[in-house]
């Protein structure tokens, strides 16, 4: 890909898991506004698609200083009781709004590490869903897993809880790459595990892998592509990795001389892209790859797949609830994010409060160009009606697009907007013409990473 092209986009941009993105969202905390979103959100879907779960698992015993998630790094494994106890308050908060029994159709557990962990405390935490809730027959469930401290005993016994799916944090197999970034993991450990998790049954392997991370090479990246050729997980996710050390200090614990420069990272995506597409991999959405018969390659041939703040998933609930420290929960009209301090999370719930520090409800157009954004992310096209009320919104977005259009990125006419397989590394750029926050330039920078 030319480098020119990279340089032209390479600007800072929003990932979109979320439409408005947080750092849009209103400051005033409209909390019964947000009930009134979960109430009418599970009394439309509830007995149709079902509503889905995120847990938050915060705690990991180091800091792995690339990481920009909300963790608490302790080897204190008695806080882990406590939390789960205050999970299950809160959720037992929402069975409160509801006026049935909820249909669960996914579960995802992430972190921080979840199998920081015991299996015993895993068990007890989707127990306690498990005795307040229907399970769908079409459910998913998946968690995410440190292949350092995931023992079999792990993966049996939330195999019996109903999970299917399991992501491991591989990042890069280089160990000076690995050193660096304080996530040392042998090959050997991995393909332990996986090995494992193959043996048990369960259907969805996934690796999380990230490009630009300091001291990758061409040679590191070869190297890793090498070693998951010959553990071929089902699902792979290869991230561009988001340099926000204002926001992360963490991430202070090596210098901007450290990582490949723009050019030098984008030639690794490239390069890692191109020896999964040798493999057999097929690219999906946004930085993710599948393979032929896994269940995600499917939702994408059939327009099934979504995006939300558990990534692409099979499953369109309307309704997604975040539980624990941080996590946010999403009624596709509204938003709402939890304390992000483990204690005042916990104070909070036992006084029998909602831990919502945080707060959006959309208005039509942000519904609007909600719907049209994540189409972009998950199908690379979308189309609206000219005669739609809010139609009138995208007026403005042609000649945003334009240099696009003319680089060959984007095609246009009124009412389709479509990217081309040249224009898919840039579907952050095409999302943010239709993103009417960014319309003040200014808004742009020190909120986002770069979208190249």
């Amino acid at each position: 890909m030319a480098t020119s092209l990279i340089s032209k986009y390479n600007i800072p941009g929003p990932r979109y898991t979320s439409y408005p993105t947080v750092p849009f969202w209103n400051e005033n905390l409209n909390l019964e506004g947000w009930k009134g979103q979960i109430k009418n959100a599970f009394n439309l879907t509830n007995n149709d698609k079902g509503i889905s779960l995120y847990i938050h698992l915060p705690f990991c015993e180091s800091l792995c200083t690339y990481c920009g998630c909300t963790t608490r790094i302790t080897i204190n494994h008695a806080v882990e009781k406590p939390y789960i106890d205050t999970v299950l308050k809160e959720w037992k908060l929402y069975l409160e709004l509801f006026d049935d029994v909820p249909e669960i159709t996914e579960i995802h557990l992430g972190g921080g590490t979840p199998t920081f962990f015991s299996p015993e405390n895993l068990a007890r935490l989707i127990d306690g869903i498990r005795q307040t809730s229907i399970i769908r027959n079409d459910a998913e469930f998946g968690f995410e897993a440190h292949p350092n401290n995931t023992t079999e005993e792990h993966l049996k016994t939330l195999y019996d809880q109903g999970f299917r799916r399991v992501s491991f944090g591989i990042q890069d197999f280089d160990p000076k790459v690995q050193h660096i970034i304080n996530r040392v993991q042998t090959y050997e450990q991995v393909k332990k595990v996986v090995d494992q998790a193959r043996s048990i049954g369960y259907e969805s392997i996934n690796f999380d892998l990230i490009y630009g991370l300091p001291l990758q090479t061409d040679n590191s990246i070869k190297g890793t592509f090498e070693k998951v050729q010959k553990l071929r997980p089902d699902r792979i996710a290869f991230y561009s990795y988001a340099h926000v050390p204002w926001v992360k200090p963490g991430q202070r614990m090596f210098t901007e001389k450290d990582l490949p420069n723009n050019d030098e990272k984008r030639r690794l995506y490239e390069l890692g892209k191109q020896l999964l597409l040798d493999i057999r991999y097929n690219e999906l959405g946004m930085d993710h790859f599948a393979l032929p018969d896994d269940s995600l390659n499917e939702a994408a041939n059939s327009g099934t797949m979504h995006r939300n703040f558990m990534g692409y998933t099979t499953n369109h609930s309307m309704l997604s609830i975040g539980l624990g420290v941080s996590a946010i929960g999403d009624s596709w009209l509204g938003y709402g994010q939890n304390e992000k301090k483990v204690e005042v999370y916990k104070k909070v719930v036992e006084n029998r409060d909602f831990p919502i520090i945080k707060t959006h409800i959309l208005t039509k157009q942000e519904a609007f160009v909600r719907r049209h954004i994540t189409n972009l992310m998950c199908q690379f096209e979308t189309r609206w009606d000219l005669s739609d009320t809010q139609a009138g919104l995208f007026e403005k977005v042609e000649p945003r697009l334009q240099e696009m259009i003319t680089d060959g990125l984007v095609t246009f006419e009124p009412g389709h907007i479509s990217i081309t397989k040249k224009g898919r590394p840039f579907v952050r750029n095409a999302c943010m013409a239709l993103d009417i926050f960014l319309w003040n330039e200014s808004e742009k920078s020190n909120k986002f990473s770069l979208t190249v």
